[in-house]
């Protein structure tokens, strides 16, 4: 017998359109009519007659960090900033041991979010005042270090350099100077977790990983996707002047570009067992990185 291929979230397309199915019965809703839209680490489902999102997080992620998220946006809604609402409806559910959240859906046309329309929502995210809500610090080299402890698609060999580059980049983290006051950052801004609305501007979407840290590390993560996707330097520089800062000409961006894409590379390394055809890309970022090209393009995950 052929093996079902996992779905999103690393269980088996059955199961996930079963919890699909049971939780949108406890809201509410009708998922006779479901689309997968996409999914690596969960399932982000479409709902075409309700005009609702439906995200189902991977067995085992944390309720209580699921739940911080919905509270989070809840609090978002309420201040007026630019976000993908949330449907007004008691959440998150649980079914068997997977999270589910239910968004409201935005149409989106062919081309995704531009680098430089993620400059307003960004900024305004960044001089939010303290939520009601606590959040997680921001640590990148924790997540690197948790990620390589939990792969297994590499060789010894090649974790054990990955681990020595990480440490590497601890060391040098510890000397670099912020220069933008600690406050809410999105984690990882990039086209993908940002959608079109019908006025022309922007909104921001996936929250998982909101946290307490430095405005740095996001605008490093826009421009780290701006040249390792192929957006382009034009495309980076767009959003510098419309954020009003170029993250390039400060003293620590090469840190932090290198920790960022160290993350990037070693969250997806993690996630090959749920994602096998993602291993020749995986390998090949990892095999770039080892050789500091900092230009080599990625593919998308």
């Amino acid at each position: 017998m052929t093996q079902a291929a996992l779905a999103p979230g690393g269980f088996h397309e059955a199961e996930m359109y079963q919890v699909l199915k049971r939780g949108c019965a406890a809201a509410g809703l009708d998922s006779s009519d479901a689309y997968l839209l996409r999914g690596h680490t969960n399932a982000v489902i479409h709902l075409k007659r309700e005009q609702v999102v439906v995200k189902i997080a991977r067995r085992g992620s944390r309720t209580d960090d699921v739940a911080r998220t919905v509270r989070f946006v809840r609090w978002l809604m309420d201040t007026g900033f630019p976000t993908v609402p949330l449907l007004p409806a008691e959440q998150p559910i649980v079914i068997d041991r997977h999270a589910i959240t239910f968004w409201q859906y935005l149409p989106q046309p062919a081309q995704p979010v531009a680098a430089a329309q993620l400059a307003k929502p960004l900024r305004a995210l960044h001089t939010l005042p303290t939520p009601p809500v606590v959040l997680p610090t921001h640590d990148n080299i924790a997540a690197i270090n948790r990620s390589l402890d939990a792969t297994t698609c590499l060789p010894t060999r090649t974790l054990s350099s990955l681990k020595e580059y990480a440490a590497q980049l601890k060391s040098d983290l510890a000397a670099v100077q912020f220069e933008l006051p600690e406050g809410v950052i999105q984690g990882d801004p990039q086209h993908r977790n940002a959608l079109h609305m019908e006025t022309g501007d922007a909104v921001l979407c996936d929250w998982d990983t909101v946290a307490l840290g430095q405005p740095e590390w996001d605008l490093t993560t826009v421009e780290v996707h701006c040249r390792r996707f192929g957006h382009g330097e034009q495309h980076y520089r767009a959003f510098a002047d419309a954020y009003g800062r170029d993250i390039t000409r400060w003293s620590g961006y090469e840190t932090l570009a290198a920790i960022r894409e160290l993350r990037m590379i070693t969250t997806n390394a993690r996630k090959v067992h749920h994602a096998p055809s993602s291993l020749a890309e995986v390998q090949r970022r990892v095999d770039g990185l080892l050789r500091r090209d900092r230009s080599l393009r990625w593919s998308i995950l």
